[in-house]
């Protein structure tokens, strides 16, 4: 066979092999599904890693706290998931109640357990996202205010500032010494070096 000839045959066993494949239902949706977890647990790993003793490190007064970024991700998580479908957050009385500078103080084992509560609520809720329902309006509450807002606009907001949170916390952990879960080294796939 000539070469020609073989790269046809290469090019029609791999459309044949792709043609076989079925099409991933849903991919918009999936692409922020698999962002949105990655990057919760990426914070979570960060959160586990600070030692108590760096809650209340804030690289300058003007900058929140390790302990607020905690609290805040929490809070966070229930306004943008809760807008992900019909699924509503059952946030614990002390949370809903307690001014935020005084949960950025509460210990570290009572944030952590918070913030792993509200990405477990956001799973579920991320659930219900669509790509169709990523086309239709929700409701959100701001400061005493309800107001119609896209779904995906929802959706990539919670992405966007779970990404936020993470780089700020990353550049915290390297102010202290404590390297983020993303700069770990990964373990080396087999086949050798």
């Amino acid at each position: 066979m000539k070469a020609p000839s073989v790269a046809l045959v290469l090019v029609a066993a791999a459309t044949a092999l792709g043609a076989q494949q079925p099409a991933q239902a849903n991919p918009i949706s999936a692409a922020f599904r698999r962002s949105i977890t990655g990057m919760s647990h990426n914070i979570e790993q960060a959160f586990d890693s600070i030692p108590e003793s760096k809650f209340a490190y804030r690289p300058t007064p003007a900058q929140l706290s390790i302990g607020y970024i905690a609290q805040h991700v929490a809070d966070d998580n229930y306004v943008f998931c809760s807008s992900f479908g019909a699924l509503k957050p059952e946030i614990p009385a002390d949370a809903m109640s307690t001014p935020d500078t005084v949960k950025a103080t509460w210990t570290k084992a009572k944030l952590v357990e918070q913030l792993k509560a509200s990405f477990a609520y956001c799973d579920k809720a991320i659930d219900q996202v669509t790509d169709a329902t990523l086309a239709e309006q929700t409701s959100i509450t701001y400061m005493g205010k309800t107001h119609a807002v896209g779904r995906a606009s929802m959706v990539l907001g919670h992405a966007l500032d779970l990404a936020d949170h993470y780089s700020q916390l990353a550049n915290y952990m390297r102010l202290n010494g404590i390297l983020p879960p993303t700069a770990l080294p990964r373990p080396r796939s087999g086949g050798g070096e």
